[in-house]
């Protein structure tokens, strides 16, 4: 082997593992990008777990990029430590599909159809019609198709390029006396598993061995061990991964390595012990890429059969190995800069980040309004405390979606990211309305004034009205439910209209002395905030409506239904008239 064939074999390499990636993006893209957030939702039970981290490394192609993303997942409170191990193991068995993709690569015969479905003409000819898709088709969809069959003819010629500078290597002296060193359980398992940290492919590393089993001189006990080792080598970029992560994401990682040390270990002291026993007679025979493929999907299946039950062992381990650092402030927010490089992951985590801050900001509103009619110190604080939690998501949940926007998005997740832009400072100043109603209610306690029992009725009014439209408005944009989200604006009008009514109340007790000036303030305060709340959840509904049409122009959306009431409309600004009126109560009192 010369100094050409060393370039060779690296310039094949390179191929080889850029071709991976390029298939493997085009199959997350004309996958819409589902993948990950899939992994994350239906990741459960141990059984989905192992499933789906098998199915995405599949598609994906890299068994460390399954792995990182659940160092993510549970570094940012998404996933627990024990799910994240169930998915790392499915990502173990998943990676090996890749060398039965490689074993295309050495298809071919001489004559007849065989020379049509060679390697090389079906490498060709993916070649050309993946460049036709990327280059004249203006579907994005197609063009996704382009690059992984782009992908998988760039892979294939990697593959091919490496079986030709390998190919003396089988007439060489010295590389047959390292395949008999190689033979030896552990020296194997050691190179096998430098040789994969050094190249950070798995994938790449079987692929290579594969190459070499062309020479002729590999056999099934060189390659079992170089094998077991690869498995282990394949934890170092998950390893790497986890480098600024907290303690929860760092035992996911360490997880990855626990897992494929403690199953090659297994394996092999199963193997070899059955083989000094019965003395399988396999194991002198020479290998093909086929039967490397097959040994490697054979081996990670044993170990995840082996792994699977141990789980809860696994955790304890790695909880041991990494100890809590004393009692640690878990972040209230926690969005990973990881998933920017997946903007499938990141809407997905700040979905989740503004779904927690619109509930905080909804038990805010419910807590300053018991305030007012069962005042409590500690409630206030409360109120303060998720006021205080309101702003400290809006700080993070702004700066991270603006590190998102600059990322390459599709027109679907570019609406996303626009909406929840646009609501953020909604959901963070309903938190703040809540501290204003909570510091009317202190006020009132403070100068001892009190509401007659017919101004709690009003109140108890307001409070229901309030409390459907702020419900309304919290599930629609949590379920994305369009038909929920048009509610929302009659309501709104109907609070107009109920503040309205209280305020001309108000005058009239002003005028005949019942309500004091000094609790007139507190009450037109309360209904400025009582106004404003349903104006912010009007502005929540309208980005969700019109998160269909890619157009978010608030103000001309809500002139234009006003304009022009449709039926609908006029239907359930009805019901709710008539269901929070304020018929019932009398306006002879309202503060003492």
């Amino acid at each position: 082997m010369d100094f050409k064939d060393i370039i060779l074999l690296l310039s094949g390499i390179a191929l080889f593992l850029f071709g991976m990636t390029l298939m493997g993006d085009g199959l997350k893209k004309v996958s819409g990008n589902k993948l990950e957030p899939i992994l994350f939702r239906l990741s459960g039970t141990p059984a989905k777990g192992i499933l789906l981290g098998t199915a995405v490394t599949a598609v994906i192609q890299s068994s460390s990029a399954t792995s990182v993303m659940a160092v993510g997942f549970v570094n940012s409170n998404m996933m627990k430590v024990r799910q994240a191990i169930y998915v790392i193991i499915g990502a173990i068995l998943g990676t090996s599909i890749t060398g039965w993709v490689i074993c295309l690569s050495y298809i071919d015969s001489t004559s007849g159809i065989g020379n049509i479905l060679s390697s090389s003409t079906l490498t060709g000819l993916v070649a050309v019609i993946g460049i036709v898709f990327r280059m004249f088709s203006k579907k994005p969809q197609r063009k996704y198709i382009g690059d992984i069959m782009m992908g998988f003819a760039v892979l294939m010629f990697g593959m091919s390029t490496m079986s030709g500078s390998v190919e003396g290597l089988g007439h060489q002296e010295w590389f047959t006396g390292l395949l008999t060193t190689v033979s030896n359980p552990i020296l194997g398992i050691l190179i096998g598993t430098l040789f994969c940290a050094v190249l950070q492919s798995a994938s790449a590393a079987v692929g290579i061995i594969q190459a070499l089993s062309l020479t002729g001189a590999i056999t099934f006990n060189a390659t079992l061990p170089l094998l077991m080792g690869i498995s282990i080598g394949g934890s170092l970029p998950v390893l790497m991964s986890s480098l600024g992560a907290n303690t929860k994401g760092k035992r996911t990682a360490f997880s990855y390595l626990a897992v494929t040390l403690i199953g090659v270990l297994l394996c092999a002291a199963i193997f070899y012990i059955l083989d000094a026993i019965i003395h399988f007679p396999f194991t002198a025979n020479i290998q093909d890429p086929v039967s490397v493929a097959l040994m490697n999907t054979l081996m990670r299946l044993v170990m995840i059969l082996l792994m699977a039950p141990l789980t809860g062992f696994i955790e304890a381990l790695v909880t041991m190995i990494i100890p809590d650092k004393g009692k640690t402030e878990t972040p209230i927010v926690n969005l990973e800069d990881r998933f920017l490089s997946h903007p499938a992951l990141a809407l997905e985590q700040t979905r989740t980040a503004i779904n927690n801050m619109a509930k905080h900001a909804q038990e805010a509103i419910q807590i300053a309004f018991s305030l007012l009619l069962d005042y409590n110190g500690k409630n206030v604080q409360k109120v303060d405390e998720l006021e205080d939690i309101g702003d400290r998501y809006e700080d993070a949940l702004g700066s991270y979606l603006m590190k998102l926007s600059s990322s390459e998005l599709n027109e679907q997740q570019a609406r996303h990211t626009s909406v929840f832009l646009h609501t953020l400072s909604d959901f963070e100043r309903l938190s703040d309305h809540a501290k204003n109603i909570a510091e009317g209610a202190q006020e009132m306690h403070d100068k001892q004034l009190s509401f007659t029992p017919h101004a709690i009725e009003e109140f108890k009014i307001m409070n229901a009205a309030i409390s459907e439209i702020l419900s309304n408005t919290i599930e629609a944009f949590i379920n994305e439910d369009f038909s929920l989200a048009t509610k929302v604006e009659p309501l709104e009008e109907v609070i107009d209209d109920l503040c309205d009514e209280l305020k001309m109340r108000h005058v009239e007790r002003l005028q005949k002395g019942i309500c004091s000036v000094t609790g007139g303030f507190v009450f037109n305060d309360l209904l400025i905030n009582f106004e404003r709340i349903s104006d912010h959840c009007s502005n929540i509904a309208v980005a969700i409506i019109e998160l269909r049409d890619g157009a978010f122009a608030t103000h001309e959306y809500l002139e234009r239904i006003k304009d022009k009431r449709t039926p609908d409309f006029e239907q359930t600004y009805d019901m709710y008239r008539e269901r929070f009126s304020l018929r019932s109560v009398p306006a002879d009192d309202t503060i003492s």
